[in-house]
């Protein structure tokens, strides 16, 4: 099977034209070829296929071979290699993911595409929709406590195609063995890959879900790093940003355009409220190309 190998921010994942390549069990498939030792390595694989709705569809798969229905950065790459690899001439694009259609700019430079602009549509706060199952009087989850191991974290919850938990760093209250309030870990030295699992498997999501770590910088900038359901810890997650900046947003902590500092890069975010979309730009790249057995 031949493959592309491409990253947005560090968020790797292989790229297969669908319409070329025949695979039976892509679960298993997936799960091998995502393996860093064994496999090609990525946090996933995303098939290129032909669309009855749009210009193209993408359908994606986590590393431990878990369907998912959107990924911001993979979006963007799909996006980069339908042009560069001559599927189409367009700049303007529409690609479908799970039944549903983002709209998309490619900016070209020296003939490649070199950044795109995804509207990744209107966020979605109401809890049957996230989804996630909270008591509260109200339809969504807005900086509404949830307890992991004995400690406090105040989260809100937000869709952009699949779930989203954002929690900020500053808000985190953790008890030492005398019951006393502790001073929380900066977002750089943050246990992420032992407090990830535990957000992402917790009973309120009933489909797991996405978790964002957050520390503000600025009004207009904030730091992220994310727990990816069916992955771990990435270098990126294009909807993770679009869901922090409407956390961000709903909970007066930045305006609605912000740079989300990752630590594979930088993705530019604007929310227009007036609109209810929420736009996502940044880099998509190829790291390699190649064949394998599969």
């Amino acid at each position: 099977m031949k493959f592309v190998k491409m990253q947005g921010c560090g968020n790797d994942y292989i790229y297969v034209d669908g319409s070329k390549e025949t695979v039976e069990n892509k679960p298993e498939v997936v799960k091998k070829l995502s393996d860093r030792h064994f496999g090609i390595g990525g946090d996933g694989v995303i098939f290129i296929n032909p669309s009855k709705t749009a210009d193209f569809e993408m359908e994606m798969y986590n590393a431990d071979g878990s369907r998912s229905e959107m990924c911001g950065n993979g979006i963007r790459c799909v996006a980069k290699y339908v042009y560069d690899y001559g599927l189409t001439e367009k700049t303007e694009l529409a690609i479908e993911s799970a039944g549903k259609v983002k709209y998309i700019t490619l900016y070209i430079k020296d003939g490649k595409v070199d950044q795109v602009k995804v509207n990744m549509g209107a966020p979605e706060l109401l809890k049957e929709k996230v989804p996630v199952e909270m008591p509260s009087e109200t339809e969504s989850v807005i900086g509404c406590p949830i307890c992991i191991e004995d400690d406090e974290y105040r989260m809100t919850c937000v869709s952009m195609g699949n779930p989203h938990a954002v929690v900020f760093m500053d808000e985190i209250r953790r008890k030492d063995p005398a019951g006393n309030i502790e001073k929380q870990v900066d977002l750089k030295n943050f246990e992420i890959e032992k407090i990830g699992p535990k957000f992402e498997h917790h009973p309120c999501f009933p489909n797991r879900t996405n978790t964002e770590f957050v520390e503000v910088v600025d009004r207009h900038t904030v730091d992220m790093r994310v727990w990816e359901r069916g992955t771990g810890e990435t270098l990126a997650c294009g909807t993770g940003c679009c869901a922090v900046v409407v956390a961000c947003v709903l909970n007066g902590r930045t305006e609605e355009d912000v740079t989300v500092r990752l630590l594979g890069g930088e993705l530019q975010i604007h929310w227009d409220r007036t609109e209810n979309c929420v736009y996502m730009t940044g880099p998509a790249r190829v790291v390699f190309e190649g064949e394998v057995e599969i």
